[in-house]
């Protein structure tokens, strides 16, 4: 963050104005500022790490304290203490859509820590390979420690970037060793006894056998079936009929 005043450190300072003007009158005053910029005492941090906070605004994360408290999540999952703040800057700023107004929406914003240790565990297995693969299929990436972040701050962890020194480049995991497996075990496999199956013949009648068709079947009566079948639904259909002709013809009343 900058600081105040001119050094022999200083890399440039800034002068620049504000103007204000009162809404009911008019007035407009205004005052030149003059802001030195200085290099940080242990130079740039190498390592930085760049969250997305989603659940809080710009402004919300300007003050002292709330910063304080976004280092000391990150220090739980960085595991290191030499954590600052390099950069606070809106989701809005980095093409993001602004939030519905509906309680509890916030803008997002893109917080940006440094430290001169390396990454732990945690944060390099977040942006490998596979963690990138799960974000592509709408899941959460790997992690392999507790997030320290909530509930306080709701970390959108797709969206997270590291940004390595050049003399240091990312960890490739290893191929697992394959194990020495001992050798398989010859067995020998006998020829198992065959239980004696039926012989079968040659297919020819021998002689003196002769086909012999089955007895004939007595003739059934079919009239008293076909009588039942078909007088039955005419004597229901003609009671049906009577009983709507008594209906509609005795039944009537008036004229």
């Amino acid at each position: 963050w900058p600081t105040s005043g001119a050094g022999p450190s200083q890399v440039s300072p800034l002068s620049p104005q504000v103007l204000a003007y009162n809404r009911h009158t008019f007035a407009t005053a205004s005052q030149r500022l003059l802001i030195s910029v200085t290099p940080a005492p242990g130079g740039d941090a190498p390592f930085q790490a760049e969250f997305l906070v989603g659940n809080r605004d710009v402004e919300e994360l300007l003050p002292e304290a709330a910063r304080e408290m976004f280092l000391q999540a990150s220090a739980g999952l960085w595991e290191r203490g030499d954590l600052h703040v390099i950069n606070v800057t809106s989701a809005l700023d980095r093409g993001g859509r602004v939030p519905l107004p509906i309680e509890g929406r916030r803008e997002g914003v893109y917080v940006q820590v440094g430290s001169h240790s390396p990454f732990s565990p945690c944060l390099a297995s977040a942006v490998s390979p596979q963690s990138r693969s799960r974000c592509h299929r709408g899941q959460r990436p790997l992690a392999s420690c507790y997030d320290t972040f909530a509930p306080h701050f709701s970390i959108r962890w797709c969206n997270l970037t590291l940004v390595r020194p050049p003399w240091c480049p990312p960890r490739v995991p290893r191929a697992p060793q394959p194990l020495l497996t001992p050798p398989p075990l010859q067995l020998q496999v006998g020829p198992s006894p065959t239980t004696p199956g039926p012989v079968w013949g040659s297919g020819v009648l021998e002689e003196g056998g002769g086909f012999e068709p089955p007895t004939e079947v007595a003739p059934r009566e079919l009239l008293p079936a076909f009588l039942v079948t078909l007088l039955v639904p005419l004597a229901v259909a003609a009671l049906l009929c009577l009983l709507l002709g008594h209906l509609m013809c005795c039944r009537r009343e008036g004229v």
